[in-house]
């Protein structure tokens, strides 16, 4: 990017487990935020909100300029996979999802969707992660 660029595009990106399989057990998931977070930084973007579930991922993202969505996806979902199983964070085998959900976020709802993402575990006392991405598609005027 140009020294005379600004960019400033935050997403909330969300990924399941494979078949939303609650894999990931509780005590693991702050470890796999963090692994997430260390990611992006060595890649050079920051993920201002992480909160792992047992069955997906929520973050908000400020977007690099050298990725595009899929890319920066694919990067998050395989680099944390792979050291997932490489390290045995979990047991079993660990694969994420194929898909993700992506949504565009103003910079005046930043904070709202970070209040979002850090109460996950009371979200989810009340909406399945399908309840909850089918609402996302709903809210989203261009869904399928």
């Amino acid at each position: 990017m140009s020294k005379h660029s600004y960019n400033k595009v935050w997403l909330h990106l969300i990924w399941g487990t494979k078949r939303r399989d609650k894999l990931i057990p509780h005590k693991t998931q702050p470890y796999i935020a963090k692994k997430l977070i260390s990611i992006a930084t060595e890649k050079g973007f920051s993920i201002r909100a992480c909160h792992v579930n047992a069955d997906h991922v929520h973050t908000l993202i400020d977007m690099p300029t050298n990725l595009s969505i899929e890319q920066l996806a694919k990067l998050l979902k395989g680099v944390s996979s792979h050291w997932i199983n490489s390290d045995k964070i979990i047991p079993e085998q660990f694969k994420w999802n194929k898909g993700y959900a992506v949504f565009s976020v103003s910079e005046s709802g930043v904070k709202r969707v970070i209040r979002y993402i850090q109460n996950q575990e009371e979200h989810h006392k009340q909406k399945t992660f399908h309840e909850e991405v089918k609402e996302f598609l709903k809210a989203s005027p261009s869904s399928p």
